[in-house]
């Protein structure tokens, strides 16, 4: 029977408010009347004006919704004038019930209370009438019969405003959550740029110095022309390599392990082979590892090496001939990257570290996201550095937080 008997009820529900509360204040109207006509007689026989006054007490309830204190008060009103012509006592009573129920569910306490004193007024009269009731047992029932009604009707109204809450909550919630899906599509476009940079940056400068320097001497020294074209060939390799491994990230599933990112991600052990490269476009490189090498989280790894790499870069870039130094020190707690170069130290011959300078600023998120400092700058004595220093422990009890 309940299953039966939920369709129809979402039927209902769905249609027009007025339609329902029309329907339901015609049947009130007409069984009152049928019952003032046919019903046993207590009190004045049914008339015209009884009719009228009945027609009064229920038809209002149409409107119930729109107008529910209004509403209230014309079927109190008129239930009264019905009870005080003398005519039935017990009938055009259920009307002022359920116009009090509508005020409970659609306005405020004020207007609660309000109609409660009408109802209570109007049914505690019509109820005395009645020659086995007393005026306090009327008075009782009077207010029983009112409090039963505000209560499912304040029910009703806190249910409602909870499911509105409810509803803003959601909706908060949707626009919270398409705000952290933008944000993290923003952070992996970042990194997506900041890998693409790193790789492309790095090795278009070596292939661009080394294609100038080929040129120069193809024709006076081919030996040389023949070692640079060797280097570029190395270099673009790397580059496409690099290239493929940055698609193949994105191309991981998401509940693959992390480690998966940083797989085939270049490291320290991988900073003798860029001085190489660097060597090869024409500076004099010279890499020292200081402290006791030992693991660190494959994304520190390849942030430390995005470092140097950048730095290197930058050096082979606006510094010219120089000889630069790069040093990596493990620390107990710390790994410290440090790029020294001789070349030109003024602050306009080398990248700002501002707006513009697209390299250092990547740097310093990659390094910010590991809990690192960086410093760059020109030197007092000339030439430019570059300091990086991260926080790191033992690999077994560190966390790894990469991009």
């Amino acid at each position: 029977m309940p299953l039966s008997a939920a369709p129809a009820i979402q039927r209902l529900s769905s249609l027009n408010p007025l339609l329902l509360d029309s329907a339901l204040a015609s049947a009130m109207v007409v069984l009152t009347w049928l019952w003032d006509l046919y019903g046993p007689d207590m009190g004045r026989p049914g008339d015209l004006q009884a009719m009228t006054l009945t027609l009064l007490a229920n038809a209002p309830l149409a409107l119930r919704r729109r107008k529910p204190l209004t509403v209230l008060v014309i079927v109190t009103v008129a239930s009264l004038v019905y009870h005080l012509q003398g005519y039935h006592a017990g009938l055009n009573t259920i009307g002022m019930m359920v116009a009090l129920y509508t005020v409970a569910v659609h306005r405020s306490w004020k207007a609660d209370l309000t109609g409660a004193v009408l109802m209570v007024s109007a049914w505690t009269h019509g109820s005395a009438l009645q020659p086995t009731v007393t005026l306090p047992s009327a008075l009782v029932q009077s207010l029983l019969l009112a409090a039963c009604t505000l209560g499912a009707g304040v029910s009703v109204r806190l249910l409602s405003q909870r499911a509105r809450q409810l509803a803003d909550l959601a909706t908060q919630l949707r626009r919270e959550q398409d705000a952290a899906a933008d944000r993290a599509v923003t952070q992996e476009r970042l990194r997506i740029a900041r890998e693409l940079h790193d790789v492309v940056a790095h090795h278009m400068s070596v292939i661009s110095v080394q294609a100038g320097l080929g040129r120069f001497v193809a024709l006076s020294h081919p030996p040389t022309a023949l070692a640079t074209l060797k280097v570029i060939e190395n270099t673009s390799h790397e580059a496409l390599n690099e290239m493929r491994r940055l698609l193949s990230i994105l191309r991981i599933e998401a509940n693959d392990e992390d480690e998966k990112l940083y797989a085939a991600a270049p490291g320290l052990k991988d900073i003798d082979s860029i001085a190489e490269r660097i060597r090869a476009a024409g500076l004099s490189v010279e890499t020292t590892v200081e402290g006791e090498v030992r693991p660190l989280p494959p994304g520190l790894e390849v942030c430390a090496y995005r470092v140097v790499q950048e730095s290197l870069t930058n050096v082979l870039k606006h510094a010219g001939p120089a000889r630069v130094k790069v040093t990596i020190t493990y620390g107990r707690s710390t790994l410290t990257v440090r790029v020294t170069d001789d070349g030109p130290g003024v602050a306009s011959a080398r990248p700002d570290p501002g707006p513009d300078g697209n390299g250092l600023i990547g740097m310093t998120e990659r390094v910010r996201l590991y809990q690192g400092t960086l410093k760059a700058g020109p030197l007092p004595q000339g030439g430019f550095e570059v300091l990086a220093v991260f926080r790191c422990s033992h690999p077994a009890r560190s966390s790894e937080t990469g991009p």
